[in-house]
Formats: structure tokens, sequence, C-alpha cells
């Protein structure tokens, strides 16, 4: 078993220190876990996978698994969102990282594929990867996992398609689905992390722009949210009619896409599937489109099709390329059309990844504690863990809530009136 990390340079170190030292400042139940449950080290023993975003917010996750006792091995979700100096930071903290900006697609899976050779028995995956490869390519070290945990919704779809066709091997908690996540992260991490990543990379002014929001669940509604915050005219497309319905009644033009491509001026993509935009919504857009995703993979923009329209194709600017088209028209590309959020800016904010991340743990201990209970299925976040959370986060910030009397409790749990 090979532990040695592979990174792109440690002598950044000092600066992803800094970075990871910022972010921990301001997640205070993270904090609250560590002075509950460092000096127990409940995790000893464990082995842990993580497949995340690799990043400052992150690494303040691995830094609390490995004072919790565990052994702690992590590589990237995404080729353009980790931060070198942070995976220097964390391998003299003594994290194992595979991982580096910009890899290739060889490097990129072997640095997968090295993070699953540390024998993991418990999984932090986003978007599945690590889960797809196990039962894929390294079913020898299924044995070891006694169960997992995904970020996402992209994940969770994959994770739901193993456990139809009854391949998955072990216990897999939706940390995605958790009220305390989506709820949050999806909703107000999306929203601004994607326009603090747009705005970053373009430098235009949003107010009064038309804003094409493609995907209405919670990150989309986010994003939309945002967007009318910020001054733009906002257009949803969707496919489900109930969160079209949603849209429309949350004050937003709904229509197709084809109709939709006429009028935007930025294109936002948030569906989780594939060619949400594609040749006939390339000839109908304007001159100056630009075109963004913030879906977990790189297959919302169709840039194949987009590739074989232009004439010409150029980086104009950082994590912008220019597709020019024979009659002069350009339609522009932010993040190669990866993450947007992520891949040109630092991702949701530290106070949202500090919930999301406080579930991952507390999930990791009822998986270590319950396993062998726990069936082989996608299961939901315990309630108690998801309002753990939610409790810790309120007492950060100083707010406090009621709280039911006996006689109310009594008076929801019977049938008489």
């Amino acid at each position: 078993m090979n532990t040695q990390s592979i990174i792109k340079d440690s002598s950044l170190a000092e600066s992803g220190h800094l970075k990871i030292s910022w972010a921990y400042r301001h997640m205070p139940v993270l904090r609250r876990l560590e002075e509950e449950f460092s000096s127990k080290k409940p995790l000893a023993g464990e082995r842990i996978a993580i497949c995340l975003h690799l990043e400052a917010k992150t690494a303040c996750l691995a830094k609390l698994l490995q004072d919790l006792g565990a052994f702690v091995a992590i590589t990237g979700s995404n080729p353009l969102s980790t931060q070198d100096d942070v995976c220097a930071a964390l391998v003299e903290l003594g994290v194992t990282v595979f991982a580096k900006y910009n890899p290739s697609y060889e490097e990129y899976t072997n640095f997968l594929n090295k993070t699953l050779e540390t024998s993991p028995t418990l999984i932090v995956d986003d978007g599945g990867d690590l889960v797809s490869i196990l039962h894929k390519d390294k079913q020898e070290f299924l044995t070891n996992i006694k169960g997992g945990c995904e970020e996402t919704t992209t994940g969770i779809l994959r994770l739901k398609a193993l456990e139809k066709e009854s391949l998955l091997k072990f216990p897999m908690l939706a940390v995605n689905d958790a009220f305390s996540k989506y709820l949050f992260d999806n909703r107000y991490g999306t929203g601004q992390s994607v326009f603090d990543g747009i705005n970053n990379t373009i430098n235009l002014v949003i107010a009064g722009k038309t804003i094409v929001v493609s995907g209405y669940g919670w990150c989309g509604k986010g994003v939309a949210m945002r967007a009318k915050g910020l001054g733009a005219k906002v257009i949803v497309t969707e496919v489900n009619p109930i969160k079209a319905v949603e849209a429309y009644m949350d004050g937003f033009l709904v229509m197709p896409m084809l109709e939709a491509s006429k009028y935007g001026d930025i294109f936002i993509t948030v569906t989780g599937n594939k060619n949400i935009l594609t040749k006939e919504h390339f000839q109908n857009m304007k001159d100056g489109a630009i075109l963004a995703n913030a879906g977990h993979f790189n297959v919302e923009i169709d840039l194949k099709a987009l590739e074989a329209m232009a004439v010409e194709k150029s980086v104009i600017r950082k994590n912008i390329v220019d597709y020019k088209f024979a009659n002069g028209k350009r339609l522009y590309v932010l993040a190669e059309g990866r993450l947007v959020n992520l891949a040109a800016g630092d991702g949701h904010p530290a106070e949202i990844m500090d919930m999301s991340f406080s579930l991952q743990t507390l999930c990791l201990l009822y998986l270590k504690e319950n396993f062998k209970k726990l069936a082989t299925k996608v299961l939901n976040v315990p309630s108690e863990i998801d309002e753990k959370v939610s409790s810790y986060f309120l007492e950060a910030v100083g707010v406090k809530i009621d709280s039911l009397s006996l006689e109310q409790l009594d008076y929801l749990h019977s049938w008489k009136l």
C-alpha cells in the first residue's frame, strides 16, 4: 500500500496554511465537533478516502477527521477546482494527498485509483467517482468498506442506479439530501458562489442583463434568486412541470431552451444532465452570449458541437474561451464548461460548507458505529444528525428558538382532538 503523496509543489504550503486557517475561523460547527470528539478519537483505526473539491474548506474537513483519529487520503473531484497550495499544506499536516490543479485525464484517473489503493474503510464521495471505480475496477478493496457518504445530487443519482441494479456493495448515506445540506449548500452556497465565479471572470455588470437558468432544483433556485437580486432579468428552463410552476410562481419567465436561447446574455446550466445547450441553441444565441455551467460534470454544454461550429477558438481572458463563428458571431464559454463556482472561483462560502462538512463528519461516525445494522442501500441521513448540525449552527450565530412543551408533543402524536 503506497501512501506517498503526489502533489505539484510542496513549497506552496505557507499560502495553503493561511487559506485553511481563514476558512476554519469561519466554520464554527466543525470547531464545535472538534471540541466534542477530538480527545475521544472516535475514528481511530479507520481509513477514510475523500474525493471532494480540494480547496481550503475541504482541507478543514480532512484535518478534523484526522484529529478524530482517522488516516485520511484525499483527491480532487474536479481537475480545475484543486488548489495546489492547499494540497501542499495538507501534506505538511499529515494528510495523504493525490491531486494537483488541471491534471491530464490520465493523471486525474490515477489520483482516484491511488486514493482507493490506501485500503479505505469509509468513503466521502462527490459525484460518485470513488464508488464507481470501486465497483468497476477496484473490487479487491470492496471488502474493507463499511460505508460512505455522497455530497452531490449527481452522485446520488449514480448510486441509486447502482442500487436499482442490485450492484451496490455497501451502505451510502445521501448527505446531499439532508435538509441541513441541500436547503443551504445547494441554494445559498451555489447561488452566491456561481456569481462569485462569473463576476471574477467576466468583470461585467449583471444588472439589466437577461440570464437564463436551466434547471430549477435547489441549486437552480439559488442561482435564479441571486441573479434577480443582482438586477438581472431571469428566464428559467425546466423539464419538470412542478418545478416549472415553482419558477413561474416565484416570478420568473419560464420557457423552452430553444425559445430562451434567443434572449439570454448569460446562460447558466444547473441540471446534472448532459447536452442542455446544443447546436440548435448556439445557432439561436445572440453575439457575445456567455455560457457557464454549475452542474457537476462538464457535459451540460455540448462543447464538441460548439467547436465544430466555430471557425476560430481562442483564450481571451483567464477562464474565458472565445468561439468565433463564420458570420462573426462570438460565444464565450467560462471555465471549460466545468463548475464555474469552483473552476473560476473559491466555491461555496465557508459558513455554508461548515454545515455540509459537519454533516459528513457526523455521518462517518454514524457509519462506523452502525454499519453492521445498515442495509446495502442509499440511505437518508438520520434526522437527529440533520437537526444537530442546524442546532449547532444556530448556537454559533447566537440565535435561539422555541421548544415544544410536553402537552404540545402529546397533541402532535395523538389522533384525538
